[in-house]
């Protein structure tokens, strides 16, 4: 008898093999295949910023509960609980919030797979939530549209997307624009939390009035209004986002059920056993203060002595660590409240101490040779990483940093940040050949300008001009030998 059942294992695990050999003749999956595995964008977002430091800055990890749970302490509820929770917010809220199997997905990532950063987004909450709720009752709006951020940049103002969009909000730089948001080399306003939430209210508030639905325009906010408008054509006229839905860009599929899922966890986060974090500021232990002269963080530091990271945690709008000098006095600094009364008894003093510092602005700016002008690019069809990093002479590797990007890949209309005023490697004063031209001479590469390489060889563009007897509007053309010198 055990020969015989034996026999027969023997049979049924070499029938075994043979599906699995007939079923699986390779062990990688075709591209046709592999595609059926695309990532989820709103969880792929919150991987990649749950990487950053940021986190680190604002959260206190000795304080706080570190989460590592095992499968038996995250709680388990029914649909019918989920259902009836759901409601009770819908009750007391402008928004369509419903429960389904989309927003089911999304309620399990926030409150099962991602609950650690969850965890330190509710910490983060004490800090950020106050001013948004603050600035949406001014424009009388629905304050769960603070959630909005939660989903945008897990509420990280230094957040920047593939697409180059930036801060709490995630503007791109031409909707900043639209909005007031200023960037220069200076500062970017996107990051700056005060005037991001007030040009997030303002577009939010154009938004609805365009569509007068509000999940329509959470949908608009991410993907834009016209591609909210083509979804509307191609269902037909329908205005409810759940019909327009399958319409939608992928990512903006599940922008609203997110969003949802996180009105949901952030209200009902400590009946799945997840906690805030303790953050190392809330928002009523900060103040800002008005600069009326020019300062750098390391002056700050010094005369109010507060740690440096603290003040670019709390500052993150100022990309080199300086407060620019404005006429209007327009540029705040924000500090702990107990440094607020030091700075403003010791105003004076402090600028007369900064002017008179060995260490000015203007130096530690020349200093910054990677800290150039910034310019953004639109990509045009058919240019890749390779082509946009030729023409600004800078390398592929370079121009993934600047912008954020996980992989080369870049598609027409997107906006790519270029570092132009940097002493780039490709912009040497040398030929292709890589040997050394006379230091009186320059070969022009493709894609040079004057101003590239006047940065290049510290000659300015106003002398180049006048040796080559080059107008305004000179076209140059690569393999020109530029004069730098006169003989």
């Amino acid at each position: 008898m055990l020969i015989k059942k034996a026999k027969y294992l023997l049979l049924f695990a070499a029938m075994l093999v043979a599906v699995t050999s007939i079923a699986m003749p390779h062990d990688t999956l075709s591209k046709k295949d592999s595609a059926r595995f695309a990532d989820d964008p709103i969880a792929a977002n919150l991987d990649s910023l749950s990487h950053l430091n940021f986190f680190e800055k604002g959260y206190d990890f000795v304080k706080s509960p570190v989460y590592h749970f095992s499968s038996d302490s995250i709680p388990w509820y029914s649909d019918k609980v989920f259902e009836d929770r759901m409601e009770k917010l819908d009750e007391q809220s402008p928004f369509d919030l419903v429960y389904n199997d989309v927003v089911k997905g999304y309620i399990e990532m926030y409150a099962v797979r991602k609950r650690a950063l969850t965890s330190r987004m509710l910490a983060l909450s004490k800090l950020y939530f106050p001013l948004m709720e603050q600035t949406l009752d001014r424009y009388k709006m629905p304050l769960e549209l603070k959630y909005l951020a939660v989903v945008e940049s897990a509420l990280n103002p230094e957040a920047c997307s593939r697409a180059g969009a930036r801060g709490l909000w995630q503007f791109m730089y031409t909707t900043g624009k639209l909005y007031n948001l200023q960037v220069t080399s200076y500062i970017d306003e996107r990051n700056d939390v005060v005037k991001s939430t007030i040009a997030a209210c303002q577009y939010l508030n154009y938004l609805h009035g365009m569509f007068n639905d509000w999940q329509l325009a959470l949908a608009a906010y991410n993907c834009g209004p016209v591609e909210v408008s083509k979804a509307i054509r191609r269902s037909g006229g329908k205005m409810n986002f759940w019909q327009i839905r399958p319409y939608l860009p992928k990512e903006t599929q599940g922008y609203v059920p997110a969003f949802i899922a996180v009105n949901y966890v952030m209200n009902y986060a400590t009946s799945h056993n997840i906690y805030p974090g303790i953050p190392n500021a809330t928002f009523f232990d900060l103040d800002t203060v008005c600069v009326h002269s020019e300062l750098s963080f390391t002056q700050i530091s010094k005369y109010l002595n507060i740690p440096y990271n603290q003040i670019t945690y709390l500052n993150p709008e100022y990309k080199l660590g300086v407060i620019p000098y404005s006429n209007d006095g327009c540029y705040t600094v924000c500090l702990p409240v107990s440094k607020v009364g030091l700075f403003v008894t010791n105003e004076k003093a402090i600028y007369d101490l900064a002017k008179r510092d060995t260490l000015t602005s203007q130096q530690m700016l020349a200093m910054q040779q990677n800290m150039p002008e910034v310019e953004y690019h639109r990509v045009r069809r058919g240019e890749h990483l390779s082509t946009v990093a030729n023409r600004y002479h800078c390398t592929v590797r370079e121009l993934k940093e600047w912008n954020g990007l996980a992989s080369a890949d870049i598609h027409p209309g997107q906006h790519l940040m270029v570092y132009v005023g940097r002493k780039y490697k490709g912009s040497t004063v040398a030929t292709k050949k890589g040997k050394s031209a006379s230091k009186d001479y320059y070969i022009v590469q493709k894609g040079d300008t004057l101003w590239h390489i006047s940065q290049s060889t510290g000659v300015s563009v106003a002398t180049i001009k006048k040796l080559n007897n080059l107008g305004t509007t000179a076209k140059l053309s690569p393999g020109t030998k530029i004069k730098l010198a006169s003989n």
